[in-house]
């Protein structure tokens, strides 16, 4: 996978310039904001509303943020755009994708169009404010998705346009989801249509951010009405159980994420083939399942 290379003619002058201006404190200020459009970092969000705060928040606020997940590497897979520091050798990539991989393997870095953490932010916190409807949360989404997108862009990692289609892609999926979400009764009936949405990228997506994003919407959306048919856990505001149901749920998805390698040879699941990324899907299956699912068996033999 080579992929193609196009940008306005302003975007590499422009990404040079301020990666010139920063230093290494911008770095770390620029890496920092970009950890809050990171796996690790939904995982925490929709844990914490999930398990703790609000069941009814966290399926709402996952949907929206699993359908930005796999439907932008989608796009990604479409679009073919190589990641600016392919092409520019004055762009530096100061925050690789996958930090193990190497820094021009597409597959595993990922395509650049539209960008992915963007996507994430404006997915995550346009939820969150369209859950809770405030102006504080109106005014901590707008700064949030700024700041993320405008660290993809000072990392080298993503051209300006990337980061602009990436917040419209994310907006829009808050903007539509929710409005269906509200209106629509039957929720596994439009968990079941944005799978099946989704699969089809089997057939043309060939890095791992997409497979990866199958596995947790295919496991996430039969977690939810398994736990609601069968495990009917309460949420809790007592903050030492939020700490313990957020460190048991971080605890198992290492676990799981380690236990479900051990199977596979680590030159197969790095090999990039197509039967790879299916074991990467079910393995993420898998994990989005028991932490959602059933994980939350635990909370029901919690005392009071």
């Amino acid at each position: 996978m080579e992929g193609v290379t196009f940008y306005l003619p302003f975007e590499p002058a422009f990404m040079q310039w301020l990666q010139s201006g920063i230093g290494s404190a911008g770095t770390l200020v620029a890496s920092f904001f970009t950890s809050f459009g990171e796996e690790m970092f939904l995982i925490a969000v929709l844990g914490f509303v999930y398990w703790c705060y609000d069941k009814k928040a966290g399926v709402f606020i996952g949907t929206n943020v699993l359908a930005g997940i796999v439907f932008n590497p989608m796009l990604k897979n479409l679009a073919f755009r190589r990641r600016p520091y392919f092409d520019h050798p004055g762009i530096k990539c100061l925050k690789p994708v996958n930090a193990d991989a190497d820094l021009y393997d597409i597959a595993a870095q990922g395509y650049s169009f539209p960008s992915g953490h963007s996507t994430n932010a404006a997915s995550a916190f346009g939820s969150l404010a369209m859950w809770f409807r405030s102006k504080t949360w109106v005014v901590i989404a707008v700064v949030m998705i700024l700041l993320v997108g405008t660290s993809r862009v000072i990392l080298g990692v993503h051209y300006p346009t990337d980061v602009l289609a990436g917040w419209l892609l994310g907006l829009l999926i808050v903007a539509i989801l929710s409005q269906v979400q509200r209106r629509v009764k039957n929720q596994n009936l439009l968990h079941l249509i944005l799978l099946l949405l989704a699969i089809p990228g089997i057939f043309f997506c060939r890095t791992e951010d997409y497979f990866t994003s199958l596995g947790l919407m295919a496991g996430s959306f039969l977690a939810f009405p398994f736990e609601e048919k069968l495990v009917r856990f309460e949420n809790t505001r007592v903050p030492w159980k939020c700490l313990i149901r957020l460190v048991g749920g971080f605890a198992l998805y290492f676990g799981l994420n380690t236990l479900l390698k051990l199977p596979f040879s680590g030159e197969f699941l790095e090999s990039g083939t197509l039967a790879a990324f299916l074991v990467r899907t079910a393995r993420y299956a898998v994990i989005g399942f028991v932490l959602l699912g059933v994980y939350p068996l635990a909370f029901t033999r919690e005392r009071s």
